[in-house]
């Protein structure tokens, strides 16, 4: 029993040790990051999430920055019911490039680190949140629904560095008209 617990506690560790070594993208600046992003690239490997693998779509996204330094994030997804938006309230912290926000679907303030961007073509993002058990996503970003290649693999290697097993790695296939075309996006 003693040594199934000091098991158990030296893995959590080791994790949170991974995620805390993570540092936001260097001089990050919310002004070129504002706009039109895809999420192009997901990690997660939430047991729940395993049946919707093949079913996500690329969703796109506008990050419009608050005065505050606080953002706003609209997202649109592909649902059953269609094409669905979201908007989320990212609240700064004092490190340039992390922000936190209230998941209503855990219920629970997540940590959000916009990781590595080049600001023109992607970004790769780390949600993070320990309660009861870890929640961590990791997503890349592209201003257009395809990215190149190495962006892909750059993305893939930095998923695989925080623990996610290769199956839990995904490209997804562009949405298509979402949101609809007529909609002014």
């Amino acid at each position: 029993m003693r040594t199934t617990v000091a098991v158990v506690v030296m893995v959590m560790l080791c994790l949170m040790m991974v995620h805390a070594d993570v540092k936001p993208q260097r001089d990050f600046n919310l002004q070129r990051f504002a706009g039109k992003w895809y999420r192009v690239g997901l990690a997660y490997d939430s047991p729940g999430f395993v049946p919707y693998r093949d079913k996500i779509k690329a969703s796109m996204g506008i990050i419009t920055p608050q005065a505050n330094g606080n953002v706003n994030l609209t997202m649109w997804d592909v649902t059953p019911a269609g094409c669905q938006s979201k908007l989320y309230y990212y609240e700064k912290t004092t490190v340039p490039g992390q922000f936190t926000y209230f998941s209503t679907r855990h219920n629970m303030v997540k940590d959000i680190t916009v990781v590595d961007t080049n600001y023109s073509e992607y970004a790769v993002v780390l949600k993070h949140k320990v309660f009861n058990r870890e929640y961590t996503q990791v997503a890349l970003y592209g201003r257009a629904q395809r990215v190149k290649i190495d962006v892909i693999q750059k993305f893939k290697a930095f998923a695989l560095s925080q623990g996610f097993p290769r199956e839990s790695i995904l490209t997804p296939p562009p949405a298509e008209n979402c949101p609809p075309s007529g909609s002014g996006r």
